[in-house]
C-alpha cells in the first residue's frame, strides 16, 4: 500500500463488467487516486480482480458492507487484510460486538487495513429512515452510530459530507471520515441525496471522497481526476 499518495479521491469502479474497469483503471494514474470496489464489481472479478488492481499498484478500498454475526464478518475481514487491501468496510448497524471482532482480526493479520463502518447510506432521506423505524435525525443517527463504530476500535466512518464538521466534533480529527455522493458543480444528483463539492467536503472536515460518475463517465477521467486534486490543493494552500 502506498503511503505516498496525496490525493484524497477514491474513484468509485461501478462498471457492469470488469473489462470496462479496467478500460477506465488504464487511464489513471495510481499517485492521483485509490480505487473502490464494489458489490457488483467484487461480484463479477472477485479477489483475482482486486489482485489486479493492486498489480497496477493502485490502493484498493473493497466496499461490501460486511453485516453478519461476528464470527462471519471477522473471517471474511481476515480474508480481506491478508490480501493487503488498503481499505475496507463493515455495517455499524451491525453493532460493537461485530465490529471489534472485525478488527481484531484485522490485527492478526498484520496489514494496515483500514476498518470503516457505514452509517446512514447517503442515498437516504429522512421518509426512507422512518420507514426502517429508525427514530429521530439522519445526523443523529450517523452520530450515534459513528460513537459506537469509534468505541468498537472502527478507524472511521462512511457518512455525508453533510455530517463530516459535526463528527470531526465529536469523534476526534484523526476518525476517518470517507464521504461518497461527491459531485462537481455542473454534474447530476443521480440517485444521491446528501450531497457536497470536493472543497465543501473537505473544508467540511472529509479525509476521503468517494467520486464515481463524475470522473468514470467523463470523455477523460484524468483530466477531470487531475482538476479535482488541483482544486483541492489550491484549497490547501490558500487556507
Amino acid at each position: 500500500m502506498s503511503t505516498s499518495i496525496k490525493s484524497p479521491v477514491i474513484v468509485a469502479l461501478d462498471f457492469p463488467s470488469t473489462q470496462s474497469a479496467l478500460t477506465l483503471v488504464d487511464q489513471l494514474e495510481p499517485s492521483q487516486c485509490r480505487l473502490k470496489v464494489g458489490k457488483e464489481l467484487f461480484a463479477l472479478g472477485g479477489p483475482e480482480l482486486v489482485k489486479t488492481l493492486q498489480q497496477r499498484e493502485f490502493d484498493v478500498f473493497v466496499d461490501l458492507k460486511y453485516h453478519d454475526i461476528p464470527t462471519t464478518v471477522a473471517k471474511a475481514c481476515r480474508a480481506l487484510s491478508d490480501m493487503g487491501v488498503w481499505m475496507l468496510n463493515v455495517h455499524s448497524l451491525g453493532g460493537p460486538k461485530m465490529i471489534a471482532a472485525a478488527r481484531e482480526a484485522i490485527e492478526q493479520s498484520g496489514h494496515p487495513t483500514l476498518l470503516i463502518a457505514v452509517t446512514i447510506l447517503t442515498s437516504f432521506d429522512e421518509e426512507q429512515l422512518a420507514a426502517i423505524g429508525l427514530q429521530g435525525s439522519i445526523a443523529s443517527n450517523v452520530k450515534r452510530l459513528a460513537q459506537l463504530a469509534k468505541g468498537a476500535g472502527a478507524h472511521g466512518v462512511v457518512c455525508s459530507a453533510l455530517e463530516a464538521e459535526m463528527l470531526r466534533q465529536s469523534c476526534g480529527l484523526d476518525f476517518r471520515l470517507v464521504t461518497p455522493g461527491i459531485r462537481l458543480n455542473s454534474h447530476a444528483v443521480d440517485d444521491q441525496h446528501r450531497i457536497m463539492t470536493p472543497e465543501k467536503a473537505i473544508l467540511a472536515g472529509s479525509h476521503y471522497l468517494v467520486i464515481g460518475r463524475p470522473i468514470t463517465q467523463a470523455k477523460e477521467p484524468l483530466s477531470v481526476l487531475n482538476e479535482i486534486n488541483h482544486r483541492l490543493s489550491s484549497l490547501k494552500n490558500a487556507l
